[in-house]
């Protein structure tokens, strides 16, 4: 595969627009060919074998464009479908979760590490499994915060409202005293601020966007893929329902005009 060929991103939604800007900052040279599969979001309330199939469905749409490797930008995907991904693809496939556990595995100092995500990603375990791998005596406490993602979309980000669902969401976890939080989901770091009024600064809050785009330039180095010459392009966004929403979402992530309407394009599965 030849290092100027794109990469591929995918998540259930918008969400994944913050992976995305990780991956620009990391990986200047890479052009990126976005999916999000906003017509099926949430991923979080369906079934394993439902998320399967449509991570199936949709890298086989990325294959389709000559991608060189695959991020799935999706927390849930990422727990329930990349293995078999990696299993069944030809090109490397990387996702958020353990790049998260790691970062988080690093950064605490009492072994109390809080996970927040969607239900399907909690009830996976992926978050415990990998965080156990990296240290037994790490204790995890998980919290399925299903209302994030429509505030996020809503644009309820400074409000009353939000902050009271924070509140009830963390309270409980807070008693554990952790001192490290992974944002499970793609929409979480965007309340990050708010989410750190409540956790207070003794509590890290870890980004598996970011710990993700930084895991991945090492798959492309090691795979001797990484594109190190300047190659002008513009990113590619695919979406299955909505384009003007996402388009409006995706600028407020990456900057105004990183995306224009015109340049959405719709893509559905059968």
């Amino acid at each position: 595969m030849a290092s100027n060929a794109p990469i591929g991103v995918f998540d259930s939604g918008i969400g994944g627009t913050t992976v995305v800007k990780e991956l620009i900052a990391s990986l200047p040279n890479e052009k990126i060919i976005y999916y999000g599969d906003t017509a099926r979001v949430p991923y979080g309330n369906k079934s394993k074998e439902t998320i399967i199939t449509y991570s199936r469905q949709i890298a086989k749409f990325l294959l389709e464009k000559e991608v060189k490797a695959i991020v799935i930008a999706c927390n849930t995907a990422s727990a329930v479908a990349l293995e078999t991904l990696r299993h069944e693809l030809t090109v490397p496939v990387i996702g958020v979760v353990k790049p998260g556990a790691k970062a988080a595995a690093e950064a605490t100092k009492n072994n109390k590490i809080g996970v927040i995500a969607t239900r399907a990603t909690v009830n996976s375990g992926i978050y415990e499994e990998f965080l156990h791998k990296t240290d037994p005596k790490i204790h995890v406490y998980k919290q399925a915060c299903p209302l994030f993602v429509p505030l996020v979309e809503e644009g309820w980000i400074d409000d009353d409202v939000t902050r009271s669902i924070i509140h009830r969401y963390l309270d409980g976890l807070l008693k554990k005293n952790i001192d490290a939080l992974i944002l499970g989901c793609t929409h979480y770091p965007l309340l990050a601020e708010e989410i750190g009024k409540v956790t207070g600064d003794k509590v890290k809050l870890v980004n598996p966007a970011f710990e993700c785009a930084r895991e991945f330039r090492y798959v492309l180095e090691e795979n001797d893929i990484l594109c190190e010459e300047e190659n002008p392009h513009e990113n590619e966004f695919y979406v299955s329902d909505d384009p003007a929403s996402f388009a409006g979402f995706a600028n407020s992530i990456l900057g105004e005009g990183s995306v224009k309407k015109d340049n959405v394009f719709i893509k559905n599965f059968d």
